[in-house]
């Protein structure tokens, strides 16, 4: 960075720099700074009458100073928390050299640098609980100013609340807003706890491949990689389930694994491309078994983290204690739609969604379409927890067909706060149902379903050793994280959360949104062409299934609640032509 694009805050800290090191002060010292205390527990365990903490030595950022002469306070943040500190003249200077004090401290530490002290506790007259300090060590030097937020008895004020900026520069997020570090000290708080029932239940926590030559366990878009050394394209994963389904073949009773899943779909707030799902598979159970189950693992983290079964979310009352509500999928659009739908034919359901205002498009088979009805007339109902249960066979490729309800499996989705939370299977494991399952939907891949699943023959061929009856379910555990912390955005409970490059759309120039109006494309399309990788014309012209183009834009427009009519494959030819 050069020093003409520097702020005056910048300057003013590099100067600092420089004369720290004309000094012999090395701003970022290598050797190991001991400590053998924390803020929190200073202020939790410190006793004037026990003349404990006497000898403290803690590190931290400085985040305030009030220089008064000879003497000063300050404050420090350590992981832990804030503490005051006394900073005297005469204390860590004792001899006749003043310079730490009067040269380093006073002129040339900033808000934001991080240092060493030692000294003892006291209280101050005020009541405040204080570290006089002996003997400070600057351990590193701050060179860019950090946003000025204040806090007093815990809370913040001034709070920066600009998403771009948080969810950009995670890391002065996590500096100014303590909450922040709250919500994901609690995300692995929830890991722990699952991870607790999973392992006094015998199962074993395994890993799975990430880089899959066949992307399967879901409908989904992959991302696509290539491999040099063997020349072929390879997926990250878009789901573990087939590799865990492969291990209770080879003889584990129970399997589960925290996974990072890809998809390349649209963003909003309950979708990230990367993402994290656990899964576990059970040998011997069902899905009447693994709804049960769920309940224990909702119920046992609310407690685990809060200390009872009900939390607020959104400033809504949600009860997590067992049993949930169970209702079929089709009952569910029966009981808000007024209309039941069992039996009907892909012309039957088509004229449904005309009737009920629900968009599909014709690339749009029997399951999708009783999919969209649900998704656009239920979901938004289903607040407190409940299991939708008995999902059409067309969208549900992997699960025993329903022991009782032709055209049906026994599959169950869990929904919290009208977001499902889970999914789950009474497993297939027929190796010729599941060849024709395959078959069917590279069907629908051809008619232009760009979700659908790939045939994966090794998995076929693991079913042919046989599959115990086995039940799996897997859980959003970023989705789970929000409604347990009462976070109202997935980028919120991510570290890093995917961002658009900074500068936005604008970084990409002009030329491919004035080719696309020359294509007669509508203003109105460009912006999820481009979210969906079509930064070119050239690349568009290679689109040659309209259909497929159709359904990606209908889906990101679904996805990300856009105010724009259904799109045609028609539209998307004329478009190509």
């Amino acid at each position: 960075m050069s020093n003409t694009s520097l702020s005056e805050q910048e300057q003013v800290r590099r100067n600092s720099l420089a004369e720290l090191r004309k000094l012999g002060i090395d701003p970022y010292p290598a050797a190991e700074y001991k400590t053998n205390a924390f803020a929190k527990d200073i202020h939790e365990n410190f006793s004037p009458e026990k003349n404990n903490y006497n000898e403290v030595s803690l590190a931290g950022r400085l985040m305030s100073r009030r220089i008064m002469g000879n003497a000063s306070f300050a404050e420090l943040m350590d992981s832990s928390g804030r503490i005051q500190i006394y900073v005297r003249r005469d204390d860590v200077c004792p001899g006749e050299d003043k310079t730490m004090y009067n040269t380093v401290f006073k002129h040339h530490l900033d808000i934001g640098d991080i240092i060493g002290v030692k000294g003892f506790v006291f209280r101050t007259q005020m009541g405040e609980t204080t570290i006089h300090v002996k003997e400070f060590t600057l351990l590193s030097k701050s060179l860019h100013p950090l946003p000025i937020v204040k806090e007093k008895d815990g809370k913040l004020y001034d709070a920066v609340t600009d998403p771009e900026m948080r969810y950009r520069q995670r890391y002065v997020d996590l500096i100014i807003n303590p909450d922040v570090r709250e919500v994901f000290r609690m995300r692995t708080q929830i890991y722990q706890s699952m991870r607790e029932l999973f392992n006094s239940r015998g199962y074993l926590e395994v890993e799975t491949p990430v880089l899959q030559a066949i992307p399967g366990g879901a409908a989904a878009r992959p991302f696509i990689t290539h491999h040099n050394t063997l020349d072929i394209p390879l997926y990250l994963r878009i789901a573990n389930e087939l590799y865990l389904k492969r291990l209770i073949v080879g003889g584990y009773e129970g399997v589960y694994e925290f996974s990072k899943d890809f998809r390349n779909e649209g963003m909003d707030r309950t979708h990230n491309p990367e993402f994290t799902v656990m899964e576990i598979y059970i040998a011997y159970k069902d899905y009447n078994w693994m709804m049960s189950f769920t309940e224990q693992i909702i119920s046992k983290v609310a407690m685990d983290l809060h200390g009872k079964t009900e939390i607020t979310y959104d400033g809504r009352v949600i009860s997590l204690k067992p049993p949930f509500k169970r209702i079929s999928m089709l009952d569910s659009i029966k009981e808000n739609t007024g209309t039941d739908i069992s039996g009907m034919d892909e012309a039957e359901l088509r004229n449904v969604c005309d009737r009920l205002g629900v968009e599909h498009n014709p690339a749009m088979g029997k399951g999708k379409l009783i999919d969209a009805i649900f998704s656009e007339k239920c979901e938004h109902t289903l607040v407190q927890p409940t299991f939708i249960i008995d999902y059409p066979t067309e969208t549900s490729p992997l699960t025993k067909m329903h022991r009782t309800k032709p055209g049906l499996t026994e599959r169950f989705e869990l929904y919290i706060n009208c977001r499902e939370i889970a999914n789950a299977y009474s497993e297939l494991n027929d190796p010729i149902d599941q060849m024709v399952r395959f078959q069917d939907q590279l069907r629908l891949s051809e008619k232009g379903d760009d979700e659908a699943m790939f045939i994966d023959l090794d998995f076929v061929r693991a079913l042919e050793y046989g599959m115990p009856p086995t039940s799996g379910m897997g859980m959003g555990m970023d989705r789970l994280v929000m409604l347990m912390t009462d976070q109202p955005s997935i980028q919120d409970v991510l570290f890093f959360p995917q961002m658009k490059p900074e500068g936005g759309r604008k970084a990409q120039g002009p030329g491919p949104r004035a080719k696309f109006l020359e294509m007669g494309i509508p203003e109105e399309w460009i912006d999820p062409l481009l979210a969906l990788g079509y930064d070119s014309a050239e690349k568009l012209k290679e689109v040659n299934k309209p259909g497929r183009l159709a359904n990606d834009l209908n889906g990101y427009k679904k996805k990300n609640k856009l105010d724009l009519p259904g799109l045609s494959p028609e539209a998307v030819s004329e478009w190509l032509a």
